[in-house]
């Protein structure tokens, strides 16, 4: 009834509890609600990306975050959502520190326009010190403890956590600094997804050239490629971005 369907408590998805998303066809429920149509000018390798990394990314920024021009943002973890979370913060207008281990991930999102930070265990303290007091707004875009507890020690007082990342495993349940919390009114959001009706704005942004979706784009392979791509998943990026599989 609200249009949130990202968080529909019935809600099901291809590839997680529906068959999906290798197959040449798919199943998709309540169509003419949750298909929407792209531009005949956006080519199918930035395509690609939209729903589970630049649909995320603008949810959880312009929603979720409501990033406003020249407010501090933090983006925690710059693999591929998180380097779509930093492309769609400056694009709102936002200043972005990006926080990472990476090398390839930093420099990317300083290619961007990002002032680069090398992930630490004092990171929250020098996002404080980098912003002259703290982030207006601070997103986990990797999913952990760690980065959860760092996203929200890094804020200003009447800041705003976004929580993009998934929580998984050992780190599902974990404890975050809730003293802070009330201290300073802080406010912490989780994000998941992007409802359908928000794509239009999204899709317009995309056509004005805000949002340049090659730049998320690390690369692309053949689907020969897939199984050494998925294995390689556990493992340290080699490049920054998404990798993007097509047919040739």
């Amino acid at each position: 009834m609200a249009g949130a369907s990202q968080v529909c408590p019935h809600q099901r998805q291809p590839g997680f509890d529906l068959p999906g998303s290798w197959a040449e066809q798919v199943v998709v429920h309540q169509a003419d609600h949750n298909l929407v149509a792209l531009p005949d000018t956006l080519d199918m390798t930035l395509a690609a990306g939209l729903g589970c990394r630049v649909g995320t990314a603008f949810h959880a920024v312009r929603v979720q975050g409501e990033v406003q021009v020249a407010e501090q943002v933090a983006v925690i973890g710059c693999g591929g959502l998180g380097l779509a979370c930093v492309m769609v913060a400056l694009a709102a207008g936002a200043e972005v520190i990006a926080v990472d281990v990476s090398d390839a991930s930093l420099e990317a999102a300083a290619a961007l326009g990002a002032r680069a930070l090398r992930s630490g265990p004092d990171v929250a303290a020098q996002i404080r010190e980098m912003t002259g007091g703290g982030a207006h707004v601070a997103l986990d875009a990797l999913g952990s403890a760690a980065t959860a507890r760092a996203g929200i020690q890094a804020l200003r007082p009447r800041g705003r956590h976004v929580q993009v990342g998934l929580l998984l495993g050992k780190d599902a349940d974990p404890p975050l600094p809730m003293g802070q919390v009330i201290a300073q009114e802080l406010q912490i959001r989780g994000s998941h997804g992007l409802a359908a009706t928000e794509y239009a704005a999204m899709l317009t942004e995309i056509a004005d050239g805000r949002l340049d979706l090659g730049r998320t784009v690390g690369r692309v392979i053949s689907v020969e490629d897939l199984p050494a791509a998925m294995v390689a998943m556990g493992e340290p990026p080699v490049v920054a971005g998404m990798t993007v599989a097509r047919l040739r």
